[in-house]
C-alpha cells in the first residue's frame, strides 16, 4: 500500500490525546476546573497518607500514587490551553484546505459538465432537430422521404443520450455514492466485492454514523483498497469498520511488501487531511516487507 508522509506527530500531542478526551476541548474551562479539583483531592489524599506514615509500614509507597496522579493532572491542566490552541490551528488549516479542495472540485465538476454531458446533450438536440426537419419535410411532401437518414440521426441521438447519462451517473457517484444510502456496512461490502485483491470484511456498527462521517470513511476505505491493488503486491487484505468508544475505526491491512509512507502531497497525506477536518486521525504502520496497516479513527457523529 505504497503512498506518499507527513511529519510524524510528536509523542506529547499523542499523550495529551490519550489523557484528554476530545469532548473536553469543547468546554475547556469547565474541564480545567474539574481537573484542578481532582488534583487538589489527590494532593490532600497523598498528604494524609504521608501523615499516617508510621501506620502504613511497607505500604508507604502508596502515598506517592495520589501525589504522582496530582502532578500528572496539573501537567494536563497546564498543557490543555496550549494544546487547544494547537488543535484549533490544525482544524482551521484543515478546513481552509477543505474549502480550497471543495472549490477545485466544483470547478472540475463544472468543467466536466460543460465539456462532457452538456456537449453530448447539445449534439443530441441538434441530431433530433435534423431528424425532425427531415420528417417534417416528408410529411409536407416537399422532400423525398429519407427514412434511413432519419433513423441514423435518431440512433446517434440515442447513443449520445446514453453516454451523457453515463457521464452524469459517474459525476453523481463522485459527489455522493448512492450505495451509502443503504448504510456504510453495505457500501463497504460493495467496495470489498469490487476489489482486485481478495478482501476479508469485518463490520461492527451498532448504529449508523452521521452522514459526513460515513462519506469520509467510505472514500478513505476506497482509496486504501485502491492503493492495495495498485502498489502493495498483496495477495490478501482486510477491511474492518467498528464502533469503539464513540469512535468509528476503519482499518485496512494487507500482506504486501510494505514501505507505505505519509508524504507531502501524497495519497495518504490527502486522506489524513480529509480525516483531520472532523478532528480524526490516521496512523500508518508499514515496515519494509509488510504487513501494512492503516488505521483511521473518526468521531462517530460530527
Amino acid at each position: 500500500m505504497h503512498a506518499p508522509a507527513d511529519n510524524v506527530p510528536s509523542s506529547q500531542p499523542i499523550l495529551m490525546r490519550f489523557l484528554v478526551r476530545s469532548w473536553e476541548y469543547r468546554r475547556p474551562r469547565l474541564w480545567v476546573g474539574v481537573r484542578v479539583a481532582c488534583g487538589i483531592f489527590n494532593v490532600v489524599l497523598g498528604v494524609l497518607l504521608l501523615a499516617f506514615f508510621p501506620q502504613l509500614g511497607p505500604l508507604t509507597w502508596l502515598a506517592a500514587l495520589p501525589l504522582a496522579g496530582a502532578a500528572l493532572i496539573f501537567w494536563t491542566v497546564y498543557r490543555l490551553p496550549q494544546d487547544s490552541v494547537r488543535r484549533v490551528r490544525e482544524l482551521e488549516q484543515s478546513r481552509a484546505n477543505l474549502v480550497e479542495d471543495s472549490a477545485a472540485r466544483l470547478r472540475r465538476i463544472e468543467r466536466d459538465l460543460h465539456d462532457g454531458a452538456q456537449a453530448q446533450m447539445v449534439a443530441v438536440a441538434m441530431k433530433l432537430g435534423l431528424a425532425r426537419e427531415k420528417l417534417g419535410g416528408t410529411l409536407n411532401g416537399t422532400v423525398q422521404p429519407d427514412l434511413e437518414r432519419v433513423l441514423e440521426l435518431v440512433d446517434a441521438a440515442h447513443r449520445g443520450a446514453k453516454e451523457a447519462i453515463a457521464e452524469l451517473r459517474d459525476l453523481a457517484r463522485g459527489i455522493h455514492p448512492s450505495v451509502l444510502d443503504h448504510g456504510l456496512g453495505t457500501a463497504l461490502t460493495t467496495l470489498a466485492a469490487r476489489s482486485d485483491v481478495p478482501v476479508e470484511l469485518v463490520v461492527d456498527l451498532p448504529e449508523r454514523p452521521s452522514a459526513v462521517i460515513e462519506t469520509i470513511a467510505y472514500f478513505c476505505a476506497a482509496e486504501l483498497l485502491s492503493n492495495v491493488g495498485k502498489h502493495s503486491g498483496a495477495r490478501h487484505a482486510t477491511l474492518a469498520a467498528v464502533h469503539v468508544a464513540r469512535l468509528l475505526r476503519v482499518r485496512v491491512s494487507d500482506d504486501g511488501s510494505g514501505g507505505a509512507r505519509l508524504e507531502v502531497r501524497g495519497g495518504l497525506a490527502g486522506l489524513a487531511e480529509r480525516v483531520r477536518t472532523v478532528d480524526g486521525r490516521l496512523r500508518v504502520s508499514s515496515p519494509s516487507g509488510g504487513p501494512t496497516v492503516v488505521t483511521i479513527e473518526l468521531p462517530y457523529h460530527a
